[in-house]
């Protein structure tokens, strides 16, 4: 579905979603179908319940998005690092697995108007004194994850410094070596880092260390859908879909649910 449809004005059937096309617009009501790419291991955002459900908030903001569109939800877990690829080749029609909107990124898929916004932080074990700067943590073992907006400011602002800026498939690697030792620290959201870690067992004995870390160049400034290059009729149906939900208080409500801080941006 992910096609420039400008120059189109018929109806065109795909595998991931059907769309009605009339004078190069597309109607919102006959997208039969939403394929979401997610890597399901980042709490709260996208994780699996103990029967294996997919759970979060981005899951439960799709579920809603499909429910405006009246379109069936299908779900397709991926690492995150092969999101973007895996949208390429139609794989899913978008991402949704809270990946921020930045110009780097811009430069292969197209985005829906950001959602929310989430700080990052770094975390480590309590008393160690760890900051995020390229001078404490010279010598330091940082897990990230592979494909984050966290991995891409680590290696660039850190690992030059001598920093050990090592990727991982899943975030839950990532604290399983972090409460083993392996790691010194890791670089994460700070809510998936709260929810995810620091208030489950796991993460008894270690908290934040140091304040936000902020840089819009590379960590952005907000969370939306990815979508494949000129696809816009899916991402003007997504838009209003969000926009709805946002006008309704739905995503609001889905915010409070999951997260301590006000995350949802206007």
């Amino acid at each position: 579905m992910k096609m420039n449809w400008r120059n189109m004005a018929a109806l065109a059937l795909f595998a991931t979603a059907t769309i009605t096309v009339t004078a190069g617009s597309a109607v919102a009501a006959d997208i039969k179908e939403v394929r979401f790419g997610v890597e399901a291991s980042y709490a709260p955002f996208e994780s699996k319940s103990p029967s294996g459900e997919l759970q979060g908030f981005d899951i439960d903001v799709g579920n809603a998005v499909c429910a405006k569109l009246k379109a069936k939800c299908v779900w397709v877990e991926n690492s995150f690092d092969g999101l973007i690829p895996a949208l390429q080749a139609r794989k899913f029609n978008a991402i949704n697995s809270d990946m921020t909107i930045t110009e780097q990124r811009r430069q292969a898929v197209d985005f829906t108007d950001p959602i929310y916004t989430i700080p990052n932080q770094m975390i480590a074990k309590k008393g160690s004194g760890l900051q995020p700067t390229p001078a404490s943590l010279k010598g330091k073992h940082v897990g990230v994850l592979q494909g984050t907006i966290q991995e891409t400011y680590a290696k660039a602002r850190w690992a030059p410094a001598g920093v050990d800026v090592v990727p991982y498939q899943t975030q839950d690697q990532i604290y399983a070596d972090l409460a083993s030792g392996r790691l010194d620290a890791s670089f994460q959201d700070a809510e998936a880092a709260s929810k995810g870690f620091l208030k489950k067992p796991q993460g008894a004995g270690f908290e934040f260390a140091g304040p936000p870390v902020s840089d819009e160049k590379l960590l952005g400034a907000g969370v939306g859908f990815g979508i494949r290059k000129g696809d816009k009729a899916l991402k003007d149906a997504l838009n209003q879909a969000l926009k709805e939900l946002k006008a309704d208080g739905t995503i609001d409500r889905f915010a409070a649910k999951y997260f301590d801080v006000k995350v949802v941006l206007k």
